[in-house]
C-alpha cells in the first residue's frame, strides 16, 4: 500500500521554550502558498511569502501590492508596558476570557534614567507600582507572558526568546520589525491592531510594496550593519518606505551577523517601512543554537525554500549597495535620514555649524545592543584605556536584555566601560525615548549628543529642543567619547595618550556571540498561572495612572457641519508632537490624564507657535487641549489641518486616541504615516487626505468647515471639505480616503472596539 507523503506540519516544534503547546505552523504558509502561486502564477518575494502564507482566506483575498488589504492570521502578539496598558484595557472591554493567539507584554519603556541601574530600576518600581501590578494581573488573567521590569528591550527578548524564520508578529512598538533580523515579518502597530489579533479578528494591512536592497561585497573594519540602514535612510528618507516591506538579498548578507541584521531591520522603521527583513542563512541557524532553540533552526532549514525570495521574484524598487566600499555614516541632526558618510561629517559640521563639542556619547538600545555590538565597543574601550584615556564626553551603556547584560559582566565588557568612566543604565529603553532625567545642560541650551539609537527628532531624547542628536553605530559612538569632539573621525584622526604620545584606533574586533555562551542572568519572566479563574485585575478607580475606558459615541449618521479647525498644524508633525513621551509615558494608562499632552508640540500655522490656539467660540486664546475639550464639553467637534507624513515616527496609539476623546471628528492632511492613519481609523477618527496636496494651503487656520459626502461614505469615493473663511469666502475641496467598507463600519460604530463588542456580546 502506498503511504501518504510526509508533510512540514507533520513535525511540531514549539514556537518558544517559554510556550509548551504552542507550535509553529510551517503547514499553513505551505498550504496557503499552494494556492497563492496558483492564482498569481510568478515569482513571489519572501515578504509575499510570510504574509500570503498568513492569509485568512488564501482562495477569495484580493492580492495586489499598494492597493488590496490583506486580512492575516499573525502568530504572535507583543507590547511594551507604555502601549500594553491600553491595549489591556481595550481587550478587557472586549469580552474574551483569554487571547487568541500567544501574546507578551515587557516592562521597558517606564524605567528613568538618572544615576544607573540598579537604583533607577529599584526606583521605577516604587513609583510605577501601580502600573506593574496592572499589568502583572491582567497578563495572568488573559493567559499573558509577562516580562517583569529590568528584564530588558522588548524588541531584544523577542529576538532571544520568540522570533523565528517565516513567522507574522505585530507589536504596539514602532521597532518590531528587529525581529526580521530572523526572517520573521514583524510589524510596528497601534493597541487596537493588537486587541484584534488577541481577539481572533483578522490582522488588516494594506499589501505591501516590495523594496529590494540587493547587498554585495563584504562588511569590515569600522563598517557595521548600523551603516547599512544610515545608508538606506539617507536613499529613501523617512517616507520612502511607507507601504512597504524593505528585503535584504544578494551575497552580502553573508557577511552580517543576525544580531546586525536586526538591527537594520529595527531601524527600517525610520523609513517608514511596514518592516524589513532579511532570508533565512546560516548566521541565523547560530544564532537560534546559541539561544538554545535548535530545533527552531532545524526545522527552519527543512523549510528554506520558503524562507527565501524565488529566483526572478520581481521588486518594485531596487537599491544596490557595495558593503565593501560602504563607509560609516552618521546619521542627522533632527532627523534620522540626513546621511552624512564619516569622510564628509567634519566639513559637514563646520558648515552647518553644529556644536562641536560632544556633550554626551550614548550606546545600546533595542537597535544595538546584542553581545556582539558590546564587545566591539569594549575593545575600542581597553584601546583608549590602554594608553591612559578615560572618555572626554559623558558615556552611558544600555544593555539590551538581562542575558545581555549579566553575559557581558561575566565577559568584561562593562568592567571595561566603567574603567574608562562609562555608565551602565537599565536593561531599559531610557534616554532613546526619552526616558533620561538629564543634568549636564539646561533646556535650551544648544549642545550635541551622539547615539547608537534609531531616532532623533527634536527633544526625543532629552526633551530640549536644542539638542542636535546624530546616529551612528555603537563603534563610531565609542570611539567619539574619548575625544569629546564631533570633528573627530576614528579612521584618520589621532588621540593623544597619557604618555604624551600619539595614537589611532585599530579596526574595532568582538564576537558575534559569546564564546561562552549566553549567561541568562535574573530570572525575570512570569507565565501566565494554570488556575486564573481567581485573579483579579488591579484597577483603582481613583488612580490617576489607570483608568476604565468608556465606549466613544457612534457617528450621528449626518453631515458634520460648522466644524471648527482646532489648529492648522505646520511642517513636520511626529506621534511625539502629537502625543509627548517622556513625563507623559506614565499617564498611557488614563485617557483623560495623557489627553492633557495632545498636540502640545505641533506648530500652529497662524501665530509659528506650539501649544498655543485660539477658541473660535470665545476668541481667547489657550492650549490645545484645552480649546479642543472646550469644544468638546460643548458638543462641538472639530478638525485638525495637517502637513505630509503625518504621525511619523512611534506606534503609539495614544496620538488616535487623544484627539478622539478631545471630540475631534477628522484628521485632514497632505500625507499619512502608515500605522498613524490605521491607528486614527480604529478610534472612529476620520483620515481624510487632500487629492490635490496644494489645497492645503487654501484652509486658514481660523475656518470653519463642512464634510460632504458621510451619508455615502463608501470605498474609493471622495468626500467634500467645504472650508468657510472669515472674510466669507468659500472653498470647495476634494478629499480622499483610504477606508474600506469594514474600516468605514468602524466609523460609524465609533470605533473598531465598539464593532467587537457588540458582535462579541
Amino acid at each position: 500500500m502506498a503511504s501518504a507523503a510526509p508533510r512540514i506540519g507533520d513535525t511540531k516544534v514549539q514556537m518558544s521554550p517559554l510556550e509548551p503547546g504552542k507550535f509553529i505552523n510551517y503547514q499553513r504558509i505551505e498550504d496557503n502558498l499552494a494556492v497563492v502561486r496558483k492564482r498569481l502564477n510568478r515569482p513571489l518575494t519572501l515578504s509575499e511569502k510570510i504574509l500570503y502564507g498568513h492569509l485568512d482566506d488564501p482562495h477569495g483575498q484580493e492580492i495586489e501590492r499598494g492597493k488590496s488589504y490583506l486580512k492575516l492570521r499573525p502568530d504572535r502578539v507583543a507590547c511594551q508596558d507604555a502601549t500594553a496598558q491600553m491595549a489591556l484595557l481595550q481587550f478587557m472591554s472586549a469580552g474574551m476570557p483569554t487571547t487568541a493567539v500567544p501574546t507578551t507584554v515587557h516592562c521597558d519603556h517606564l524605567i528613568e534614567a538618572q544615576e544607573g541601574g540598579v537604583k533607577d530600576l529599584a526606583r521605577a518600581i516604587d513609583i510605577n507600582k501601580e502600573v506593574y501590578d496592572f499589568l502583572a494581573t491582567a497578563t495572568a488573567k488573559y493567559g499573558i507572558g509577562f516580562w517583569k521590569p529590568g528584564s530588558g528591550i522588548i524588541h531584544q527578548i523577542i529576538l532571544e526568546n520568540y522570533a523565528f524564520p517565516g513567522g507574522l508578529m505585530i507589536g504596539t512598538d514602532s521597532h518590531t520589525p528587529n525581529a526580521g533580523g530572523l526572517g520573521m515579518v514583524a510589524c510596528g502597530v497601534g493597541g487596537a491592531d493588537a486587541v484584534d489579533v488577541m481577539a481572533d479578528i483578522p490582522w488588516e494591512l494594506k499589501c505591501p510594496k516590495a523594496i529590494g536592497v540587493r547587498l554585495t561585497g563584504k562588511i569590515g573594519g569600522w563598517t557595521t550593519p548600523k551603516d547599512v540602514i544610515l545608508k538606506v535612510a539617507g536613499i529613501l528618507t523617512v517616507k520612502g518606505g511607507t507601504g512597504a516591506i524593505v528585503e535584504y538579498t544578494g551575497p552580502g548578507v553573508e557577511s552580517l551577523s543576525c544580531t546586525g541584521m536586526a538591527t537594520i531591520c529595527n531601524m527600517g522603521a525610520e523609513i517608514g517601512a511596514t518592516t524589513s527583513l532579511f532570508p533565512f542563512n546560516n548566521r541565523m541557524t547560530d544564532y537560534l543554537n546559541a539561544t538554545k532553540r535548535p530545533e527552531i533552526a532545524k526545522y527552519a532549514e527543512s523549510f528554506k525554500h520558503n524562507l527565501t525570495p524565488d529566483d526572478g521574484a520581481e521588486y518594485d524598487q531596487v537599491i544596490e549597495i557595495n558593503l565593501s566600499e560602504l563607509e560609516p555614516h552618521i546619521n542627522g541632526p533632527f532627523t534620522p535620514d540626513l546621511a552624512t558618510p564619516l569622510s564628509q561629517f567634519k566639513e559637514a559640521v563646520k558648515k552647518n555649524n553644529w556644536p562641536q563639542e560632544l556633550k554626551v556619547a550614548l550606546i545600546g538600545s533595542c537597535t544595538n545592543s546584542s553581545y556582539e555590538d558590546m564587545s566591539r565597543s569594549a575593545s575600542i574601550a581597553e584601546e583608549a584605556s590602554a594608553h591612559g584615556l578615560t572618555v572626554k564626553s559623558k558615556f552611558t551603556i544600555t544593555p539590551g536584555s538581562e542575558q545581555i547584560r549579566a553575559t557581558i559582566e561575566r565577559d568584561g565588557q562593562i568592567g571595561a566601560f566603567e574603567k574608562v568612566g562609562g555608565l551602565v543604565l537599565a536593561n531599559a529603553c531610557g534616554p532613546c525615548i526619552g526616558q533620561w532625567d538629564r543634568k549636564d545642560v539646561k533646556k535650551g541650551e544648544v549642545n550635541s549628543i551622539i547615539t547608537s539609537y534609531n531616532r532623533n527628532f527634536t527633544g526625543r531624547n532629552d526633551a530640549n529642543p536644542a539638542t542636535h542628536a546624530f546616529v551612528a553605530s555603537p563603534d563610531i559612538v565609542t570611539a567619539m567619547a574619548f575625544a569629546g569632539d564631533l570633528m573627530f573621525n576614528p579612521l584618520t584622526d589621532s588621540l593623544k595618550g597619557k604618555d604624551g604620545k600619539e595614537f589611532r584606533f585599530s579596526d574595532p574586533s568582538g564576537f558575534e556571540l559569546p564564546p561562552r555562551g549566553y549567561d541568562p542572568g535574573e530570572d525575570t519572566f512570569s507565565p501566565p498561572p494554570e488556575d486564573r479563574a481567581s485573579v483579579n485585575v488591579a484597577v483603582d478607580p481613583k488612580s490617576d495612572r489607570l483608568q476604565l475606558l468608556k465606549p466613544f459615541k457612534p457617528w450621528d449618521g449626518q453631515d458634520p457641519k460648522d466644524l471648527p479647525v482646532l489648529i492648522k498644524v505646520k511642517g513636520k508633525c511626529t506621534t511625539d508632537h502629537i502625543s509627548a513621551g517622556g513625563p507623559w509615558l506614565k499617564y498611557r494608562g488614563h485617557l483623560e490624564n495623557i489627553s492633557q499632552n495632545c498636540l502640545i508640540g505641533a506648530i500652529n500655522e497662524v501665530n509659528n507657535e506650539a501649544n498655543k490656539i485660539q477658541n473660535q467660540e470665545t476668541g481667547e486664546w489657550g492650549s490645545v487641549p484645552s480649546v479642543a475639550a472646550y469644544y468638546r464639553d460643548r458638543g462641538v467637534k472639530w478638525v485638525v489641518i495637517g502637513d505630509s507624513n503625518y504621525g511619523e515616527g512611534s506606534s503609539r496609539e495614544h496620538a488616535a486616541l487623544e484627539p478622539r476623546f478631545l471630540g475631534g471628528l477628522a484628521i485632514i492632511v497632505r500625507s499619512f504615516a502608515r500605522i498613524h492613519e490605521t491607528n486614527l481609523k480604529k478610534q472612529g477618527m476620520l483620515a481624510l487626505t487632500f487629492v490635490d496636496p496644494a489645497d492645503y494651503d487654501k484652509v486658514r487656520g481660523d475656518d470653519r468647515v463642512d464634510i460632504e459626502g458621510l451619508q455615502d461614505f463608501a470605498e474609493g469615493k471622495n468626500l467634500t471639505l467645504v472650508a468657510k473663511h472669515k472674510d466669507g469666502q468659500v472653498d470647495r475641496i476634494p478629499l480622499a480616503h483610504s477606508f474600506n467598507q469594514g474600516q468605514i463600519e468602524w466609523f460609524k460604530a465609533g470605533s473598531a472596539l465598539n464593532l467587537m463588542a457588540s458582535r462579541n456580546k
